[in-house]
């Protein structure tokens, strides 16, 4: 099947807006569609641009006109679409005229996404009508879209195929709940349209464009403005900063001498020919982490994984999670390694930093001499370990109850299905290159029972 492109030419009929009184209407949907925002925050919409960036302008704009197109101005129910084609259709072509009829039909609602192929196409589930999911044929945004995004945007049907107006705004997870929330107690205040027929609910939604984009931009700006980081700590209840040790091999010692020294010291276990994970047994401390969050990395056996060793380009790297992991680094490196390496040097960085740096990055030079193949099959192993200890254990998104026990619950089911689509979500935004970018979260689903519920 081709792949329609949805490229369509709205340059006469945005240039016929510029005329009375399409040009006060615009104005009016123009500041409906920023007020709210306006007033929560107590910024003008310069102010708001500077924070969110002058590139969102144009797809706010964009939601906006669509929002015109779709309207009928009181008294007389005037629409801009009809009156442009009645009088400028001549100046149209087919397809422009086609999809022009197609947009003042229809109305911006709130999907989920799935089956993307990037490049051609992606699924559609609204989360505000009982319709349906759809397959629109776009190339674009799904160069940009992974599978369990949302967004909000407009659906439009020429030539028997559908695809996505130009306007779309991408939702956070937090946002989405929202504006589904924000929409349940909206309908649940309208007693006439309470049956909730498909109608109903397109007229409700026809009249709410301005809610999308308000909704939108509060939740962007509230991140923007509250961006902070949850307070984290490791196994031992340290607080989470990771350094990167660096000893630099004596002259004259060869790599295959100290990976020799260490593939004798027990407590380490080899991943490769260069590379380690410094294993323990010690158990959490008692120290009071409440209100935090922990980072814990175990192997099969239950083992906590204290540290990774990496053998490189004639140095050793040694990477923990806290300052007093590394304290404890530098003290027993010498008494494994001896003269085989010289002082260390150190490198910190906080889980912001951390975070902040583009995860396609480092991968190959972390593990150096691994494939990539090996690499990424060494992180699937990492994180296959770390999900299925956490499939048991609390979980702070989940009211704190394991996903396993809470997947049993009728109520329940829907919850853990959102939180494995928030955690394959967030792993496929890691980028291309990232091993975590291609692991296969389908065994989870099948093990808490929910595989229906990955759609």
């Amino acid at each position: 099947m081709s792949i329609s492109k949805f490229v369509y030419d709205l340059s006469g009929l945005i240039k016929y807006a510029d005329r009375a009184p399409w040009d006060e209407a615009l104005n009016d949907i123009l500041t409906a569609h920023l007020g709210l925002a306006c007033e929560t925050t107590g910024l003008d919409p310069d102010a708001i641009f500077e924070m969110i960036g002058d590139h969102w302008q144009g797809p706010l704009w964009g939601c906006a006109f669509e929002d015109l197109l779709a309207q009928e101005l009181a008294p007389d129910g005037r629409n801009l679409v009809d009156e442009y084609l009645r009088l400028r259709s001549w100046h149209e072509k087919a397809p422009n005229k086609a999809y022009m009829r197609s947009l003042r039909n229809t109305v911006m609602s709130l999907y989920e996404v799935s089956e993307v192929v990037a490049g051609q196409s992606m699924t559609l589930r609204d989360l505000l009508r009982d319709v349906e999911p759809v397959t629109v044929y776009e190339q674009s945004a799904t160069r940009s879209l992974f599978d369990w995004d949302k967004i909000a945007a407009r659906i439009v049907k020429v030539d028997g195929k559908y695809g996505i107006s130009g306007a779309l705004l991408p939702f956070s997870v937090d946002g989405a709940q929202q504006l589904i929330d924000t929409f349940s107690g909206l309908v649940n205040e309208a007693p006439n349209i309470t049956a909730i027929n498909g109608s109903d609910r397109d007229t409700f939604l026809r009249a709410s464009g301005p809610i999308f984009t308000n909704l939108w931009l509060i939740d962007c700006l509230d991140k923007i403005m509250s961006e902070s980081m949850p307070d984290m700590v490791n196994a031992d209840g340290d607080d989470l900063v990771f350094h990167r040790i660096v000893f630099p091999l004596a002259k004259g010692v060869a790599s295959k001498d100290v990976a020799r020294r260490l593939n004798a010291v027990q407590s380490l276990e080899p991943a490769s020919d260069t590379f380690w994970n410094w294993l323990t047994t010690k158990k959490k401390t008692s120290k009071s982490n409440k209100g935090k969050q922990s980072l814990v990395t175990t192997m099969d056996d239950g083992r906590s994984v204290f540290a990774n060793i990496k053998l490189a380009r004639r140095k050793l790297v040694v990477e923990v999670n806290s300052a007093i992991r590394a304290e404890q680094v530098i003290a027993q490196m010498p008494k494994w390694l001896g003269d085989c390496v010289k002082g260390p040097m150190t490198e910190i960085q906080t889980l912001e930093q951390m975070m902040a740096d583009d995860a396609t990055n480092g991968f190959q030079e972390d593990m150096p001499g691994i494939s990539p193949g090996e690499a990424e099959r060494i992180v699937h192993e990492m994180l296959t370990r770390e999900y299925r200890e956490t499939l048991d254990s609390p979980v702070p998104a989940l009211d704190h109850m394991t996903p396993r026990a809470l997947s049993r619950t009728i109520a329940g089911r829907t919850k853990v299905a959102d939180w494995l689509k928030y955690i394959e979500n967030g792993s496929k935004k890691t980028g291309p290159d990232n091993p975590i970018a291609t692991y296969d979260f389908t065994w989870m689903w099948h093990e808490l029972g929910l595989i229906e519920l990955r759609r």
